[in-house]
């Protein structure tokens, strides 16, 4: 997939062409830059009521993507992307296209009842205008938002297809030496071809970020959010459509990120909290710390979350409360280990290990983690938990067409949870 040139400052090709935050020299913007992506996915999943493979919680969908980014002189520029999805009416499974959140169980019934069932559809996932004056960048209208950026409101794709897009107002700036700012107003989440606004009132959500790497093979990274009006007791209901006693909410999220000799260490911390009344601020810490020998790599990452009221499941992967994947450090594999929308789960205390192996062809890939819990006796109280994944991604030999299986298991909730996962894309 090409990246857009369509900006020539450092900002645009870290916010608006794909994420990369890494400096890089300003590029003369191309007339036109073209993208897209054709694939498919096929989950097989076992949520405890349907066993593994079973038609009413599988998913199988085939998607394209097709994008374009166009300058148009003095500054200005535009952006559009589609895409669409179907299963060919094949009947093979019951669920809409998923995202890599392994569901919960009200989604795997949600997926059944079929009242969420869009097997075949296309949405407008992109449309933006961009305005460039000096070391200055804006951005308005439906975008992907990048992590490295927006820990809180971000994007990821699906077989190529953005799983949360955004309408918002996107301004960066890069005059301080190493360093990008950047403020955003993100109004309305777009899923599913499904547009919602943000908040009770719909006054969306509030965003200034800062990126530094002044310091040799570091990156440090900030952000500040600011909901008014937000439903953090009912996510799913109060994100959404409002409530009567939606209160504002504010949360903070920072990294460290840095390389010395054949170490990658990191730190990161999440702050959420709000106007409600007899609540408590949720906190996170995680910290990471990995290294290859030759054509093996691991990581190991430890991680905190407070006994808090407030989720640290974010408006990326979890926004619609789909999913509970986020970007903190410590969530586990298929959300096992994300805390704080179960009030009397405790405190919990996580351990995972990442490893990846390089192939003559592909890499095989796995990781297993741990979570404790200070509170798992209640009826409705997270157990601890314990998850664990391998994988292999490869191309198929010189198509060009890039291919991925996936085995996942969770034991959490009191339920396990497994997935089978099979996809294969195509990029152009």
């Amino acid at each position: 997939m090409k990246k857009g040139l369509l900006l020539s400052v450092v900002a645009s090709t870290m916010i608006f062409a794909g994420g990369d935050i890494a400096p890089v020299e300003p590029a003369a913007p191309a007339s036109a830059d073209f993208w897209g992506q054709i694939g498919f996915s096929y989950d097989f999943n076992d949520n405890g009521t349907y066993n593994l493979g079973d038609k009413e919680n599988n998913a199988f969908s085939a998607a394209v993507v097709l994008g374009v980014e166009k300058q148009l002189g003095h500054g200005f520029g535009v952006g559009f992307e589609v895409a669409g999805w179907t299963d060919f009416g094949l009947g093979i499974s019951g669920g809409p296209r998923v995202t890599e959140t392994l569901s919960r169980d009200w989604l795997a019934h949600q997926m059944t009842d079929g009242w969420y069932n869009k097997n075949s559809s296309a949405e407008v996932s992109q449309a933006y205008l961009t305005y460039s004056f000096g070391n200055t960048a804006i951005k308005v209208g439906r975008q992907a938002l990048p992590k490295a950026v927006s820990p809180w409101a971000w994007s990821d794709r699906t077989v190529g297809v953005i799983d949360y897009s955004y309408d918002a107002i996107v301004i960066a700036n890069t005059d301080l030496p190493d360093t990008t700012l950047v403020g955003a107003w993100v109004l309305n989440v777009a899923e599913n071809s499904d547009t919602i606004k943000l908040g009770a009132n719909g006054n969306g959500i509030f965003m200034l970020a800062a990126i530094n790497k002044s310091l040799a093979n570091t990156t440090l990274s900030a952000s500040a959010y600011y909901f008014p009006d937000f439903d953090f007791k009912l996510p799913f209901i109060g994100w959404l459509w409002g409530d009567a006693n939606a209160k504002d909410v504010w949360s903070v999220w920072a990294s460290a990120v840095t390389k010395f000799d054949d170490i990658n260490a990191g730190l990161q911390v999440a702050y959420v909290d709000g106007d409600y009344s007899n609540t408590d601020a949720t906190f996170g810490i995680a910290g990471k710390i990995g290294s290859s020998w030759g054509d093996l790599d691991a990581t190991l990452v430890a991680s905190y979350i407070n006994d808090g009221d407030y989720s640290l499941k974010t408006a990326g992967a979890g926004a619609l409360g789909v999913g509970d994947t986020s970007a903190f450090w410590g969530n586990g594999f298929g959300g096992t280990f994300t805390n704080g929308d179960i009030s009397d789960a405790g405190s919990v205390t996580a351990l995972r290990v990442d490893l990846g192996y390089k192939l003559p062809v592909g890499k095989l890939y796995g990781g297993i983690g741990y979570a404790w819990y200070s509170d798992d006796t209640s009826s409705t109280a997270n157990q601890d938990g314990f998850g664990a994944r391998i994988g292999y991604t490869f191309p198929v030999m010189d198509t060009g067409v890039h291919a991925k299986v996936e085995y996942r298991y969770a034991d959490n909730y009191q339920k396990t949870h497994q997935r089978v996962r099979v996809e294969a894309f195509y990029k152009f």
